[in-house]
Formats: C-alpha cells, sequence, structure tokens
C-alpha cells in the first residue's frame, strides 16, 4: 500500500457535499427549535455574552470550571442579540469545526485508502446524526472532535516529514501541532491528556533520531506547557485557588456531591470502578455511532480495522492515528474517579445523561471501518473483480441504512437534549412573559436574579444581561443581596437560591406579585420593589 493524496477537484467534492449534509441539519434543528436545548448550550452562549455584557465585564466572566475557548469563539456572534436569544450565534463556529473535521478526517483516511473506502469512512462520520444536531448548538463537542482529528492529521504528516529529513516541513506541521494542542487545551480537559501523550510522542521521536535539540521543538514545547499553566494562574488570580475548577463551588466533584443522595449506594454506574465505567463509556459511543442492534457489531469491526491498519500502515506513520482511540481510556477513568457520570437508557438507571460523550470515539470508527472496508472491497476483488463496485455500494448502502436506522430510533444525544429542555420550557416562556410586563411599568428596571440555572430568561425577556445584576457581578451581586427592594426593581428568586434567602433575610420593600411552578424544578417567585428611588440600568430613578 502506497501512501495516497486526494486532488483538489476530489476533496472538493468531498467537503461541498459536507457542507449540504450540514445545511440540513441547521434547517431541520432551525425548524424544530432545537438549537437550545441542552442547557450546557444555553450556559455557554451566556457566558460568551457576559464578557462584555454585564455590570464587570472581560475575561474575568469566562469563569472557572468550563474552559474558555468556546466561549472565545462565541462572542462576535452573540453580540447580535437576537443570535443570542435563540441560539443561532453558535451556528457558524460549531457547524465550522464539523466541516473541518470532516476534511481532516478525509485527508488523514486518503493518506492510506483508495478513494473508495475513504468516501465510506467520511460518510458513517459526516452522517451521524447526533454529531449533526451538536454542531447546530454551542456545545464543545463539535469543536473538541475537529481539535483531535487535525491532531492526528499533522501528527502523521510530521512524522512522514521526519522520516523523509524534510526539516522545513517538520518544523512548520510542528509549530500546527502545538497551535491545535493548546486549542484543545483550551476546550476541554480531554485535551490536556492529549496534549501531553502527544507531544511526549514527538519528543520521543526526536530523541531516537537525535534531533531533541532542535530550537523549533522547544519554542513550541515552551507554548504547549505555558497553556495549561495560564489556566491554572487565571483559577488563582481570579478565584483565589489554582485549583478552583476541580474542587471549586461548580466543578464536577462539587456538583456530584450535592446531588448524590445519602445512604443509596453508589452515586452513579462505575463510581470507583474501572471495568464498569469502561463498559459503560464503550456502550455509550457505540449507541452515538450505530443503530442499537449494531452497535457491539460496529466495535468488534473497528478493532479488526486498526488491527489490520496497523500491520498493513504501521511503517507509513498509521501508529500516530491510534491517538483518536484516546476517549476510551480517558473517559473510563473519569466516570470512574472523576465524578462524570453517563447515563444510557438501556441500563440502570434508564436514563440519558453525557450521551454526548461517547461522540469522540466516531474519528477512530470512521477510519478504521474505512480499513475494514479496504480490505473487504480489496478481498471481493481477488475472489471476483466484477463484484468489487458492488460490495462497495453495497458497503456505503449500509452507513446510509445504519444513519436511517438512528433516526428511526432515535439519537440519544438529541433526545437527552429533549430531555433537558422539557424540565425548564415552561419557566422560558411564562417568567420572560411576566419580567416583560412589569418593565413597561418600570422601564430599564433592574432585576435581581440568579441566572446560573436559568440564563436563557434574560435573552428571551429581551433585555441585556447588564440590566440585571446576578452572581457574576460579585459587589453589585452582594450589596444587592443585603438590600434587594433598594437596588432592583424587580426581584425573581427560586426557593433555595441566594436571592430567595436574601429575600426572607431582607423582605422590607418587596411584594410578591407572581409565582411560577414546573414539574420537577423549584418554585420561583417574582417580587416588585414598593421602594421609591430604584436605579435602573440606564441609572434612572424608578419613583
Amino acid at each position: 500500500m502506497t501512501e495516497q493524496h486526494p486532488s483538489r477537484v476530489e476533496y472538493l467534492a468531498a467537503i461541498a457535499s459536507c457542507v449540504a449534509v450540514s445545511l440540513i441539519a441547521i434547517a431541520w434543528s432551525w425548524r424544530h427549535g432545537a438549537m437550545l436545548n441542552y442547557g450546557d448550550a444555553v450556559a455557554h452562549l451566556h457566558i460568551a455574552r457576559r464578557v462584555f455584557d454585564s455590570h464587570r465585564p472581560g475575561l474575568t466572566q469566562l469563569g472557572s470550571v468550563w474552559l474558555p475557548l468556546p466561549h472565545l469563539l462565541l462572542i462576535p456572534f452573540v453580540a447580535v442579540h437576537a443570535w443570542w436569544a435563540n441560539g443561532a450565534a453558535a451556528l457558524i463556529p460549531s457547524a465550522l469545526a464539523w466541516l473541518a473535521s470532516c476534511a481532516g478526517l478525509y485527508r488523514l483516511a486518503r493518506r492510506w485508502l483508495a478513494p473508495t473506502p475513504a468516501v465510506i469512512a467520511l460518510a458513517f462520520f459526516a452522517l451521524n446524526p447526533n454529531l449533526l444536531y451538536l454542531q447546530t448548538t454551542a456545545m464543545t463537542e463539535p469543536l473538541f472532535v475537529c481539535e483531535m482529528v487535525w491532531t492526528a492529521v499533522w501528527l502523521v504528516e510530521w512524522r512522514a516529514a521526519l522520516d523523509s529529513d524534510s526539516e522545513y516541513a517538520g518544523k512548520g506541521l510542528l509549530w500546527r501541532i502545538a497551535l491545535v494542542l493548546v486549542a484543545a487545551v483550551y476546550t476541554r480537559y480531554d485535551g490536556w491528556i492529549m496534549a501531553l501523550l502527544a507531544w511526549c510522542a514527538i519528543g520521543v521521536a526526536l530523541l531516537r533520531r537525535g534531533r531533541l535539540r532542535s530550537r523549533t521543538f522547544w519554542l513550541a514545547s515552551a507554548v504547549v506547557v505555558a497553556a495549561p499553566v495560564v489556566w491554572l494562574v487565571y483559577n488563582a488570580t481570579v478565584f483565589g485557588d489554582w485549583l478552583d475548577f476541580v474542587r471549586g463551588p461548580y466543578s464536577a466533584s462539587a456538583i456530584e456531591m450535592r446531588t448524590a443522595t445519602p445512604g443509596t449506594g453508589p452515586p452513579h454506574p462505575g463510581w470507583h470502578n474501572l471495568w464498569v465505567s469502561l463498559i459503560f463509556y464503550v456502550k455509550c459511543a457505540e449507541m452515538d455511532a450505530a443503530a442499537l442492534p449494531w452497535g457491539n457489531i460496529l466495535l468488534v469491526v473497528s478493532v479488526l480495522g486498526s488491527i489490520y491498519a496497523w500491520f498493513l500502515a504501521r511503517k507509513r506513520t498509521f501508529a500516530w492515528a491510534l491517538l483518536l482511540w484516546l476517549p476510551v481510556p480517558f473517559y473510563a477513568y473519569s466516570v470512574a474517579y472523576g465524578s462524570v457520570p453517563i447515563f444510557l437508557p438501556v441500563w440502570w438507571p434508564h436514563s440519558w445523561y453525557n450521551t454526548r460523550y461517547g461522540l469522540e470515539m466516531l474519528p477512530a470508527f470512521a477510519l478504521s471501518l474505512g480499513f475494514a472496508a479496504s480490505l473487504i472491497i480489496a478481498a471481493a476483488r481477488e475472489f471476483k473483480p466484477r463484484l468489487a463496485s458492488a460490495v462497495a455500494a453495497l458497503l456505503l448502502l449500509l452507513v446510509v441504512i445504519n444513519c436511517l436506522v438512528m433516526l428511526r430510533e432515535g439519537p440519544p444525544v438529541y433526545i437527552e437534549g429533549t430531555k433537558n429542555i422539557e424540565s425548564r420550557r415552561s419557566y422560558e416562556v411564562e417568567i420572560p412573559t411576566a419580567l416583560r410586563a412589569y418593565l413597561q411599568k418600570s422601564p430599564g428596571g433592574v432585576i435581581l436574579m440568579d441566572t446560573s440555572v436559568y440564563p436563557q430568561i434574560v435573552a428571551f425577556t429581551g433585555i441585556p444581561l447588564k440590566q440585571t445584576i446576578n452572581e457574576s457581578d460579585k459587589e453589585f451581586y452582594s450589596a444587592a443581596l443585603s438590600a434587594p427592594a433598594q437596588h432592583a426593581a424587580v426581584v425573581l428568586a427560586f426557593d433555595g437560591d441566594e436571592v430567595d434567602r436574601a429575600v426572607h433575610a431582607h423582605p422590607q420593600g418587596l411584594k410578591e406579585v407572581q409565582r411560577f411552578t414546573a414539574p420537577w424544578q423549584p418554585p420561583g417567585t417574582l417580587y416588585v420593589s414598593v421602594t421609591p428611588g430604584v436605579a435602573t440600568s440606564t441609572g434612572v430613578l424608578v419613583q
């Protein structure tokens, strides 16, 4: 097998097909109002917006738990209020990341595979309903999958350049790898492990070639190492703890402790059990990538395809593409010891939670299936040459059928999103309507509320974030909590939150005007201030 490269026309045709698929998914998601299904997607938009629309604008509004790059990419688009409110702000960065993933996967597959099996690999990846849905939202998975794929692409190309003694090409690729790893470090914590493994592998390869003194390598190393260090320093400076994202009040471990029920057993399946967590993650990846009856078949064929690729293309740097299998050990450990539960509808507790994590295995599955398809087509050609085209068409048809069956079953990532929004929908409809009615009586009136749970209420009300005093406003928020009626014209409290406790501690000057309830959600209460001279967001006093 000789290394191959697609022609420009072939490459553009493949990407054009992916663009068409992406646009169809975007149109479907827009029509069904699905862009804001995930609460996390809403929160990502909210964080990006508050960087410039708050009483304390600036990078400190990026928070400590979620990494900053996805929010920084959203900032230009959430500046348009309508795009922030309807979720369209996420379309450009997410869809472009998905398209870049498709381009990278096809480029990687064509390095070793003929056009037909490479197209089968791309089709399996691009027709996945779960990732197609997420590329219409503000979720971080499309961006991280893109970074994973291009890390693998450039690692493979760098290793080939090292073998060919092409020093100039090697230096350029080394910088590309460093930059995409920095992007991954600032996207998801998986990226920290990926960066560590990839960069150590590069160092070992250079050491074996006697090139470890390369100035480019050490300069790029400084950039890669600086990425997590900067995040640690940011946490220490802004939040007073360099590991605030690990042990702070909004960290995964803190959330797990708050939501666990004492005395009822493990908080989730796989807790402190690597074997169970491994099984759960692999099953999650299968369900995200294939129709339910075909999941185990997909796993077996993918493993066999990777083994075939290892023996066939190992000397042509395929070993570096095995980085795409990193999510398996990473999530097996994270579920067991990192407070990252995964719930699947087919196993106890028969629910949907973090099902999207399995999507990180999609590039590995797709590439491995491409090799398996290559083997099957080659065997058919050897047995009966005229059957090769029919076999290739059948394999491509199976990929399409898999997509259709998944759509009929209901893609688990999309279903989880619908379950997610069901719990918020009534509040996101009723409360903004009520807020608009009361703000008509007090134009520009400030709202005191905690936006961490229902941030989209602000956008749906049609007001800027700066017209609220919320938990991200620090000293303004603390002052308002000590005297709610004197700082806000309207107060929105949910039973048990900080605002609710402040209202009960300082009820003077507040009048309860409306109560909201929803299944499985804390009741909400709307108060108006009857205290004269309450400031508005424009500085005008509400009498």
